[in-house]
């Protein structure tokens, strides 16, 4: 039901947002050049590799060694407002329609994480990685690691129908009211580096 669900309702969204899709795509190649799309290997349901696709929300500007800029400094007044909106998500739609995502579910995170979880935060990836999941609702970057873990794995073993029209209804209201975008002063969230602290009880 859920994966009828995910086909439905992307399919939909694409066509809904078939005029808005090139216009995002024609402002990020005009603001930060090509290639428009950014593509990256994650970890999906079981922690398998798929490329997420997402627009691209900072420049490649690189030292004089050749290594990338920090994140700050890369990232500019047009790339947050993609974040902001959730406007440089909208390629993920396709990863739902391919199966690699799934509506809601826990975010796919980085590929070199895997060996860092302990064997609960690992059940994250028990379910397929969302556009959008209940650490996104209850805190999206504002929280840290653990705490958005246990509200990760709350969610693998609550998980249904119901709660996943709540999370969405809950995305809705975050994004227009721009909650939790980053993290303290930085740009993006800080790398995970293992836990370092006793499990949060997650909110219910």
């Amino acid at each position: 039901m859920k994966r009828l669900i995910d086909i439905l309702v992307a399919l939909v969204a694409l066509i809904l947002l078939s005029p808005i899709i090139p216009a995002v795509a024609l402002a990020v190649r005009i603001k930060l050049g090509s290639p428009v799309l950014f593509r990256q290997t994650r970890p999906g349901i079981h922690g398998e590799a798929f490329t997420i696709l997402k627009f691209r929300t900072m420049r490649d500007e690189r030292d004089k060694n050749g290594r990338q800029l920090p994140d700050e400094e890369r990232m500019t007044d047009f790339g947050k407002w993609l974040r902001a909106t959730s406007l440089d998500e909208l390629p993920e739609l396709w990863n739902v329609l391919r199966g690699d995502m799934s509506l809601v579910g826990p975010r796919p995170l980085l590929m070199q994480y895997l060996p860092l979880y302990t064997p609960e935060q690992m059940r994250r990836h028990d379910v397929r990685p969302g556009l959008t999941g209940w650490a996104q609702v209850n805190g999206r970057n504002s929280l840290d690691w653990e705490s958005k873990f246990a509200l990760d794995t709350w969610y693998v073993d609550n998980r249904s129908t119901l709660l996943d029209l709540r999370i969405l209804f809950m995305t809705a209201i975050s994004v227009f009211g721009q909650h939790g975008i980053s993290h303290g002063d930085a740009a993006t969230m800080p790398e995970f580096s293992g836990t370092t602290s006793t499990k949060k009880k997650p909110r219910e």
